[in-house]
């Protein structure tokens, strides 16, 4: 099957703006995203990068948000991406197992040079990069992230150049070989994660989407056919009979920017202990002076439901955001599970040696629930008292996710936590206008 040159097509000949329900999606998502990037401000890693890229020069084309700078198309496409995933506070689609919004807005973005608009064909671009991005992730198997892979960069160039060949009308050639090129650059490892690389990843991802594409347009010679065979992508990364199978099947039929629909995130941490946090919150609420009498806490997953929380003993808030162990201790301990909790900051020794009475297991006996998210997971809560007495609680669709989804509502009382209201109304509006310059501007 010569899956690279289907795709290309399919990309380009399906229209997004007939189904409205994708559409307030996208806003929604495009408001979530404000909301991500604009409470990074101030973040420690955005300065390094601004310094590195303002040594290296370049022309001034594209707002980096909340800096009040233009930087060149490409750095902008990977400041902003690092900006958008920086506090983990961005949103999540699960069959990506990854960052959708963080790779293909910034990548959209830097298309908007001079302050150019594409109107509602930028919306339907950004349906479009979720899309691809999503059956990406359908068509490359578990085993991809279970080895190490971080989905979020590797499936990500190939999803953003997708969602900039759409929103550019480029030509079915030329949309081949950009997805060529961001296949030979894809990269990302789950190594990275609790560290400042991890959203750098996004942001490279994003960069590698709009790089591929200048090349594509301008001539240079590749492959128009790096997702086929047994050299291809899927093989290489992942599962080729299974890409063969999914990735082209129904394209169009159900966008899955609505379903199964991205997960806009109620906490500024990896989505995987989620379903942990509300069910220690829950159980937290009910008894106020719960900390005293916990003698040993059990977290229950299906086997690999906790692949993506890979610290069992953070030192920081920062590598804390992949540790259901620290996000446990924090509601215990009387925190919020706010952005101030998940900072650079040395966690205490008191709360590190408390974390030590949290252990993890897994039970593949037990029925998921049909209309669990992620599909097939779940975590239970299983708390031992001093006086011998346990407590429990499971949840299977966290608060956010799909099936208990944030409304727009929610997603501006988010935005507005992080900016004043007037700016927060601002950027409501130019979404809802579909306003993309505009929308630019107001993040800058």
């Amino acid at each position: 099957m010569e899956l690279t040159k289907q795709l290309a097509e399919a990309v380009l000949s399906a229209d997004p703006l007939q189904d409205e329900r994708a559409i307030q999606m996208a806003k929604n998502g495009l408001l979530d995203v404000a909301a991500a990037a604009l409470a990074a401000k101030e973040d420690e890693g955005i300065q390094k990068l601004m310094q590195l890229v303002e040594q290296e020069g370049g022309a001034a084309q594209i707002p980096v948000i909340g800096q009040g700078k233009k930087v060149s198309r490409q750095s902008a496409a990977m400041l902003n991406g690092y900006l958008i995933h920086a506090l983990d506070y961005d949103d999540v689609h699960s069959d990506v197992r990854g960052h959708p919004s963080a790779v293909i807005v910034p990548a959209l973005l830097s298309q908007l040079t001079e302050c150019k608009g594409y109107g509602e064909r930028f919306l339907a671009a950004y349906i479009t990069g979720v899309e691809v991005m999503a059956r990406l992730g359908e068509s490359i198997g578990k085993a991809h992230y279970e080895r190490g892979w971080h989905n979020t960069g590797t499936l990500g160039a190939i999803a953003a150049v997708c969602a900039i060949g759409y929103l550019k009308q480029v030509t079915r050639e030329e949309l081949t070989k950009a997805i060529g090129f961001a296949g030979a650059q894809s990269a990302g490892m789950r190594k990275q994660f609790g560290s400042d690389m991890k959203p750098l990843q996004a942001g490279l991802a994003a960069k590698t989407a709009v790089w591929s594409m200048d090349l594509a347009c301008s001539g240079f010679g590749g492959s128009e056919s790096v997702l086929d065979g047994e050299l291809g992508f899927f093989s290489l990364y992942g599962d080729q009979e299974l890409a063969e199978k999914r990735l082209l099947e129904g394209y169009g039929s159900i966008w899955r920017i609505v379903s199964p629909g991205l997960w806009f995130k109620v906490y500024p941490f990896c989505s995987a202990a989620h379903h942990a946090a509300d069910a220690i919150e829950f159980l937290v609420k009910e008894r106020p002076s719960l900390r005293d009498q916990i003698e040993q806490v059990d977290v229950i997953f299906p086997p690999g439901g906790d692949a993506a929380l890979t610290e069992r003993t953070p030192l920081t808030g920062e590598e804390g955001r992949f540790s259901v162990e620290y996000v446990i201790a924090l509601a215990v301990f009387g925190h919020t599970l706010s952005l101030d909790a998940f900072t650079k900051k040395t966690i205490s020794p008191e709360m590190r040696t408390w974390m030590k009475r949290v252990s993890r297991g897994y039970d593949q006996t037990i029925e998921p629930h049909p209309d669990a998210v992620p599909k097939g997971r779940f975590t239970i809560l299983k708390l031992t008292l001093t006086d011998g007495t346990t407590i429990s609680r499971r949840v299977d669709i966290p608060r956010g996710a799909p099936g208990h989804a944030l409304s727009k509502e929610d997603i501006m009382q988010k935005l507005s936590s992080v900016i004043d209201a007037s700016h927060a109304q601002q950027i409501l509006q130019a979404i809802e206008a579909a306003n993309d310059s505009s929308y630019l501007q107001l993040l800058a």
